[in-house]
């Protein structure tokens, strides 16, 4: 957590909370006429508040001003002994960004990471800074889809910025409760950085009863033959990749915070909210971990029923082949059967002057017992090769 002591910055920051007033001693005579190029001067009194969701003021836990712009908000922490400064942004400009770096001296790389997005989640920090990267997450029950946001937290001795980029998480919610709690705001911004991150955390818990329905549904649609399934599944199963991508870089970073509990001189009982965020943290990671693995095995099922489902289906046709095969056995044997005493019979209707058999007394019977002898024959050979 970071230290809440005084630390001096040099003038040429300009924007900065000057040593003076950090010490508590009588400010300094103003000077005559500042220059009107000054760029630290130009930087923040020229930022429209046009991404600002809101800024407060606080001392001893409660609100003391609430500044319509950032340059008011900057005024207004210099004018504040103790006082501690609460700015809430939604995808500010650059312009924005800019301003609040050369106010509370933010490192460019942090500075770059907000203005970028799409970062993973992290903790890193810059001398007495924080920079938190949380990526919050929210269950659409009309899609069925987990839609994440990303915010980034900058936290200082006197100075608590959020930065987010999404829809979530709902920070006016973390606002009011900590507004309501006045010893725990009292704090400073280590409070309110557990705050977000138990925001954050406690919104995981829709989403995973959510994706639990989802699975549960999965199921039974596996086992109910559904052809449509394993798009869901590999949908869930990205979305899940994602959720993991979101948890579990969490559960490192608190057991960072704690480990310098001693160090930064955190309040005993802030120490305790932490820890019950890790054990909430920790829990909701291993069960998405446990979600991709029950998709994976689910997946590995549906892809043997299919399977069976296939060669249920081969075989079925198999069968219906070979059945096909028999009846036209069966029909050929008898064509071939009905078509000899057809050829011996148009033979002798040919009616040709001719033919020796015409005039032979016994040339009738004779072809009648030509027909039979050929259809019995081809009916023997016929049904001892199974055909008939």
């Amino acid at each position: 957590m970071p230290e809440r002591r005084a630390r001096p910055v040099p003038a040429a920051k300009g924007g900065r909370k000057p040593a003076w007033r950090r010490a508590g001693v009588p400010a300094p005579p103003p000077p005559a006429d500042p220059p009107a190029s000054s760029p630290a001067t130009a930087d923040v009194t020229s930022v429209e508040p046009g991404s600002v969701v809101q800024a407060a003021l606080y001392r001893d836990g409660v609100r003391v001003a609430t500044p319509a712009s950032l340059a008011d908000t900057f005024r207004e922490l210099r004018e504040q002994p103790d006082g501690m400064a609460w700015i809430g942004l939604a995808r500010p400009t650059e312009e924005e960004i800019l301003s609040l770096a050369a106010e509370f001296d933010l490192h460019p790389l942090a500075v770059e990471d907000a203005m970028e997005a799409h970062q993973r989640p992290k903790l890193e920090r810059y001398g007495d800074t924080l920079f938190v990267v949380l990526r919050a997450a929210r269950y659409l029950d009309a899609s069925e889809e987990v839609d994440f946001g990303e915010l980034h937290v900058f936290l200082g001795p006197d100075f608590l910025i959020t930065v987010r980029h999404g829809a979530a998480p709902d920070l006016s919610a973390v606002r009011r409760r900590m507004e309501e709690t006045p010893e725990l705001l009292r704090l400073g911004p280590e409070a309110v950085l557990y705050a977000i991150l138990d925001a954050v955390v406690d919104g995981y818990a829709p989403v995973v009863a959510g994706v639990q329905n989802d699975i549960d549904e999965i199921e039974t649609e596996v086992f109910g033959g559904d052809p449509w399934v394993s798009r869901r599944i590999y949908e869930l199963s990205r979305e899940m990749v994602e959720f993991q991508r979101a948890t579990r870089p969490l559960v490192g970073m608190l057991h960072g915070l704690m480990a310098g509990f001693a160090k930064y001189g955190t309040d005993d009982e802030l120490q305790r909210y932490l820890r019950d965020v890790a054990d909430h943290v920790t829990h909701t990671s291993e069960r998405v971990d446990g979600f991709r693995q029950a998709l994976t095995d689910i997946l590995t099922v549906n892809a043997t029923l299919v399977t069976q489902q296939q060669n249920a289906e081969m075989r079925a046709l198999a069968e219906a082949g070979f059945e096909q095969n028999e009846e036209i056995k069966k029909i050929s044997s008898w064509a071939a059967i009905l078509f000899a005493p057809t050829l011996v019979g148009t033979i002798y209707g040919m009616n040709f002057d001719h033919m020796p058999e015409l005039g032979w007394t016994f040339g009738y019977p004779f072809a009648i017992g030509l027909m039979g002898v050929v259809c019995a024959s081809l009916y023997v050979i016929f049904k001892r090769r199974d055909w008939l």
